[in-house]
């Protein structure tokens, strides 16, 4: 096969959407290769990128974990492949992560990113935002953040990049390969953040 094979964990959450932004972005970058729907250990085993979709976290983890796609998810990240993890999936990706109302969390978390994220940190539903925010450090000056029942990341490292903060809160790290947002940047018609993973893929394929 030619081309980078790039999956989208497709256990619950924003997939389909996720799916046309990373096919666009490659269109758009005249990269070939794959975008697929990944479930399976073995899915997983093929991957060069991977994308964790928002949701709802405790799901996601709790199923991948089930048919043992959190520990396949685990040996790739650690070969370095590239990861995008956009809210339920930055706190999937995290080290610990406790909620503003019940406290402490215990759910399967992929335990990579050095961060401790804070889920609902800007409220619930119906405290659903957009704002400008800047990603300059990865080559975005300004790009619409859709905040959607989003996470910050309270604590972070100090191998973690922090990439963006809205109202002194952090909503976007890196670490290495991996990127954490608190928002949605599948549900903009921007595809900046996608075209910055593709790239990352690409190189590293």
């Amino acid at each position: 096969m030619t081309g980078v094979n790039i999956g989208i964990l497709a256990v619950q959450g924003d997939v389909a959407e996720n799916i046309s932004a990373t096919r666009m972005a490659m269109d758009e970058l005249g990269i070939e290769g794959v975008v697929s729907q990944v479930k399976t250990p073995e899915q997983i085993s093929d991957l060069d990128g991977l994308v964790i979709p928002g949701g709802e976290s405790t799901v996601i983890g709790t199923l991948s974990l089930i048919n043992g796609s959190m520990k396949k998810i685990k040996e790739k990240i650690a070969s370095g492949m590239p990861v995008l993890g956009t809210c339920a999936g930055m706190i999937l990706l995290s080290k610990k992560a406790k909620d503003r109302v019940v406290g402490e969390m215990e759910q399967p978390l992929l335990d990579y990113l050095d961060i401790k994220i804070e889920r609902n940190a800007f409220g619930r539903q119906k405290d659903s935002f957009e704002a400008d925010i800047s990603l300059e450090k990865i080559g975005i000056p300004k790009f619409m953040g859709v905040f959607i029942r989003a996470p910050s990341v309270v604590d972070a490292g100090k191998a973690v990049e922090v990439l963006s903060k809205v109202d002194e809160k952090i909503v976007a790290v890196k670490q290495g390969n991996i990127i954490g947002t608190s928002f949605h940047p599948e549900l903009t018609e921007d595809l900046a953040v996608h075209k910055y993973f593709v790239n990352l893929v690409q190189k590293k394929n």
